[in-house]
């Protein structure tokens, strides 16, 4: 009976995926097996010795200490593409918001409330100070290829736009489901320049903190509009602030609002509502599950943060699964001892990730604890389970 702990609310369809006759599941346990949550900030929880995996139900795992995690053998999955098209909706919706004064119109007519039987004449009056162009037959650019910017810029298509998308490492999966009529950028200087609307789907990183910065507003199109549903931190709010002055920006709609944003003029801020679905949700709690479970009950690995996607059939066999340091002669090592043993190797996966490597090992023969003993004390070995 593997045991799980939810440090968040998490939807019922999703923990449907951990029956009951294998899984327990609570809020609160001493010696969890695995951990599912949202937005629970486990930096500073200290570790159970029982824990071998924490399942995110989310892309971002910033609340998670991968680092210890990843000493101590203990598996981070994440469920990249699973609150998608959430995202990818209030995008969509954003491109109207940031072209068509949508928000400002309404606010403004919000002010028409004690007018009484005047309110329509002044409403015909007024509406001439929220024009706001078309997307219809624009330049869309999309930086960054994953799932969102794919659904995105097929749908932009679909809209009657021009789409130019930009993502030198865009995976086959991705590239399989884009739309042919997307035109490549293989420089994004070229995106920056060309492009009417500018969306960006890529993660913060040391490389793209400020991906967009006063080098990069330069070479707009005078009254571009940017939108950013990835991470707060890829725009510069400095020289944002200066190209809104410009002219530069016409609009900027975030899903990431800190206090400086909120005092600029022409910003859109809403307040991370991109995953904030029931179908979002569910969808990531059903991911997150479902990793868990194949990891628990298998020792498979899909989407981890942390360690290398394996993944092996299971054969019915005595399973063995190994965490280790990246470091040389550790597969040797280990079926030195194996064969020492005599236990025969019938199928076996090694793979790294970074500095951590991780094994699937199917065995003929069962194994004893003083074998599993003597893999544990091998330097670097950190981690050493059966399934």
């Amino acid at each position: 009976m593997f045991k799980i702990q939810t440090l968040d609310k998490i939807s019922s369809i999703g923990l449907e995926k951990l029956p009951r006759d294998n899984y327990e599941i609570a809020s609160e346990f001493i010696n969890p097996d695995g951990i599912i949550l949202r937005s629970f900030k486990m930096n500073d929880m200290e570790l159970p010795a029982s824990l071998k995996a924490v399942a995110r139900a989310g892309a971002g795992v910033n609340n998670i200490p991968i680092e210890r995690c990843s000493e101590k053998g203990i598996i981070v999955f994440n469920t990249p593409g699973a609150n998608a098209n959430g995202v990818k909706e209030l995008v969509l919706a954003s491109l109207f918001l940031s072209s068509r004064k949508i928000v400002q119109g309404i606010a403004w007519a919000k002010t028409l409330k004690d007018k009484g039987d005047e309110v329509t004449k002044l409403v015909e009056k007024g509406k001439n100070d929220y024009i706001g162009p078309e997307i219809k037959g624009k330049t869309l650019g999309v930086i960054g290829l994953g799932a969102i910017g794919v659904m995105v810029a097929n749908d932009a298509i679909s809209l009657g736009m021009k789409v130019m998308g930009f993502d030198p490492f865009i995976s086959v999966e991705s590239a399989w489901g884009l739309s042919r009529e997307v035109e490549r950028a293989t420089v994004l200087d070229n995106l920056i320049q060309t492009c009417d609307y500018i969306t960006i789907h890529v993660p913060l990183t040391d490389q793209t903190k400020g991906l967009i910065d006063k080098d990069r507003f330069s070479l707009m199109k005078k009254g571009i509009r940017l939108l950013n549903f990835s991470r707060n931190g890829l725009v510069n709010n400095g020289d944002l602030k200066e190209a809104i002055k410009k002219g530069i920006v016409d609009c900027y709609v975030t899903d990431f609002p800190d206090q400086e944003l909120l005092l600029m003029d022409n910003v859109i801020a809403i307040p991370h509502l991109g995953a904030s679905t029931p179908e979002a949700e569910d969808n990531c709690a059903v991911m997150a599950a479902e990793q868990l479970r194949d990891f628990l009950e298998n020792g498979n690995i899909k989407n981890s943060v942390n360690f290398p996607e394996c993944y092996l059939q299971p054969s019915g066999k005595v399973r063995l699964l190994i965490a280790n340091k990246n470091i040389p002669n550790m597969v040797s090592q280990i079926t030195s001892v194996l064969a020492g043993t005599g236990a025969n190797i019938s199928d076996m996966l090694n793979k790294h990730k970074g500095d951590f490597a991780y094994n699937i090992i199917d065995l003929d023969s069962k194994i004893t604890q003083e074998q599993l003993d003597a893999i544990k004390i091998i330097p670097g070995v950190i981690m050493v389970r059966l399934v």
